[in-house]
């Protein structure tokens, strides 16, 4: 099944169910005043105790609901479950959720003339023919604002290993059987997985973000066989769990989020580093976009203040100094330098540096929650996680 079919099943599956809540007499909260948007995003948009300080940046009034991980519901609640009525902004589960929003009228085109911080975005998303340009746009008109960006790799315990590792090779080493960790998604393991089989000469995966049915099939077969094996300790759902599996010792080496690994290098006391593998990573944006029901009510002055917030210096540097997270902008050296008594300076710099020897990797491969067979995604990776 292509990804339109599974588009096209997906909103006759949920019809019925809008159709029956409508006839409960489901009343959707009325839409607020032009100066306040109602955000649906993830928490990690947020490196503040509140979300007061990014309130009076901006000069709009949020309210906010907390959105999780899972792409199927994001893409659910705003294609088929009245999304569009219930929030005026929200942001993405990582690539690829842009085209389906676009295609299919969810949200509204961006004109980035409105913004006075895009041209702080760097020119490989900013620039129409740059490698990261698809990220933001749908048939080359833009309907996103990065807010961050990443590519996710290893982290591993070196007090415990006593080495430094560069491959994604150790993870699948029987040498550390039941030490290793993977994250319970298809997205992101599935496609680190494709990176290393392809990268070492073990599978010839044409494009590893958006696979074939039968390189799938080879890559969860490929987890199948090491799962049998017992080479994973466990498959980790959850920031904190993924923090306590490292920091506790539990297992040696994971792939996970660089936040992970920071905090558990902090909770624990130990040298937990987060490695560049020489085979690729998992590289990502995280994007905010605007409903067109909220841009026809006028909403869009608002977005574009959120929007020019999020790619400002000011935002994008505390991001990096709570998270770990940067972005695919410029200006934050500057900005940390010119407000050094607020960052740790040396530290923001070495990890922009670590993170800029990721992004120069040639093998790595754009994240995509909304492949061509995403159906077949979801079917190998049950059985992956019934294995």
């Amino acid at each position: 099944m292509d990804q339109r079919e599974f588009t096209r099943r997906l909103l006759l599956k949920s019809t019925a169910g809008i159709l029956g809540t409508a006839a409960v007499g489901r009343i959707l909260p009325a839409r607020a005043a032009t100066d306040e948007l109602r955000l649906w995003a993830a928490p990690i948009m947020r490196p503040f105790d509140t979300w007061a300080p990014f309130e009076e940046k901006a000069g709009v009034k949020l309210a906010w609901s907390p959105k999780s991980a899972s792409a199927d519901e994001a893409l659910s609640k705003m294609m088929v479950g009245g999304g569009r009525k219930l929030y005026d902004v929200f942001t993405d589960n990582g690539g690829g959720m842009e085209d389906a929003m676009a295609e299919n009228g969810v949200i509204a085109e961006l004109d980035p003339s409105r913004m006075t911080n895009w041209g702080l975005l760097r020119d490989e998303v900013r620039d129409p023919n740059g490698e990261a340009a698809h990220s933001i746009r749908y048939q080359g008109k833009v309907y996103a604002v990065p807010y961050i960006a990443n590519a996710d790799s290893l982290a591993y315990n070196k007090s415990m290993l006593g080495q430094d590792y560069d491959s994604w090779e150790a993870l699948f080493d029987p040498e550390f059987k039941g030490r290793t960790a993977l994250q319970n998604d298809f997205g992101p393991t599935m496609t680190v997985t494709a990176i290393y089989l392809h990268e070492t000469g073990k599978m010839s995966i044409k494009n590893r973000s958006d696979m074939q049915p039968d390189e799938i099939q080879g890559v969860a077969e490929f987890l199948i066989e090491k799962k049998k094996a017992g080479q994973f300790r466990t498959f980790w759902n959850g920031f904190q769990q993924g923090v306590d599996l490292l920091a506790s010792g539990e297992v040696a080496m994971m792939s996970c989020w660089e936040p992970i690994q920071r905090v558990a290098a902090k909770k624990s006391g130990q040298d937990i580093v987060y490695g560049t593998m020489k085979e690729g990573h998992q590289v990502w944006n995280n994007i905010l976009m605007l409903t067109t029901d909220a841009a026809k009510a006028g909403k869009d002055e608002a977005f574009y203040k959120v929007a020019d917030t999020v790619l400002s210096p000011w935002y994008t540097t505390r991001q990096l100094s709570r998270f770990g997270f940067a972005s695919l902008t410029t200006g934050m050296v500057d900005y940390m330098e010119a407000h050094a008594g607020e960052f740790d300076v040396a530290d923001l710099k070495a990890t922009l540096k670590r993170k800029e020897q990721r992004y120069a990797v040639a093998g790595n491969a754009w994240q995509n929650v909304y492949p061509t067979h995403l159906r077949t995604y979801q079917e190998w990776w049950s059985r992956v996680q019934a294995a």
